[in-house]
């Protein structure tokens, strides 16, 4: 069984949410209704902290991609740190995410 965690800070108008572990399709669309539930509409910032993410396939990047989506209707910024070399950003450079999301590091 895989696992991620999903850790939510709130900060005023700034979410801060840190995902660890991995994202797959066995545990996706978990994922995605936590992101979902802990992003109000009065938000104006999301980061999201992959630095801990150590595994995301297609169904993660579908999550991904998702929230990127809602955000740019709700009209939040996103921005998306994950560090160089990490295992996530290389996946997230491949799937081409940077043409919806800055990825800072």
């Amino acid at each position: 069984m895989t696992t991620a965690t999903v850790v939510v800070h709130p900060e005023g108008a700034c979410v801060r949410i840190a995902i660890s572990g991995e994202i797959d399709l066995e545990n996706a669309e978990t994922v995605e209704e936590q992101l979902a539930a802990a992003i109000p509409n009065e938000a104006a910032v999301v980061v999201l902290e992959l630095g801990e993410l150590q595994y995301l396939d297609s169904a993660g990047l579908r999550v991904l991609f998702a929230l990127a989506a809602r955000l740019e209707v709700l009209q939040i910024l996103l921005r998306v740190h994950v560090p160089p070399g990490s295992p996530a950003r290389r996946v997230l450079q491949l799937s081409g995410f940077e043409g919806v999301a800055a990825l800072e590091g």
